[in-house]
């Protein structure tokens, strides 16, 4: 249901994340988007990627809508060593990948708990879901999709 010219649409406000950031915005766009620093599979250069989180006890959880085709996921699953800035806080950690449709459906519950209209609305345009799908939906949906969970290890 995700179209080519939705994953373009992205990239171009992927740019804008970048920015904000970089004009001393973290704080602000921080509260839901943080910048991921992993190291390229295939070229070894870094390679920085604003994305959606939820943060759990401490821990640090990013969603795959592209499951385990994202370039960044797939970074990840070469050198699970990353860099994250979010609003004024930086850290190196480590990042687990995850495709384990029981615990990415939590992960979704959460996301759908903490913000359902965004998440909400998501789950209807994109995968075509009510706006409050069930755990048995979310299982579904899970199955193709993938997460990370980043645990921080040094502040820098």
């Amino acid at each position: 249901m995700i179209t080519d010219d939705f994953w373009s649409r992205m990239k171009n406000i992927q740019g804008i994340h970048r920015l904000l950031y970089a004009v001393g915005l973290g704080p602000i766009v921080g509260k839901i988007i943080l910048l991921l620093t992993t190291t390229g599979r295939k070229s070894g250069q870094k390679r920085i990627t604003p994305l959606q989180y939820e943060e759990i006890d401490g821990n640090f959880f990013l969603g795959s809508a592209r499951g385990t085709k994202s370039d960044w996921y797939r970074n990840i699953e070469a050198d699970g060593r990353i860099e994250v800035r979010v609003k004024n806080r930086r850290f190196r950690g480590v990042a687990e990948t995850v495709t384990d449709p029981a615990r990415i459906a939590d992960f979704l519950e959460t996301r759908l708990q903490h913000h359902p209209f965004m998440i909400g609305l998501l789950m209807q345009k994109a995968h075509g879901l009510p706006k409050r799908p069930s755990r048995q939906q979310l299982e579904e949906l899970a199955a193709s999709e993938a997460m990370v969970i980043i645990q921080p290890v040094e502040e820098l």
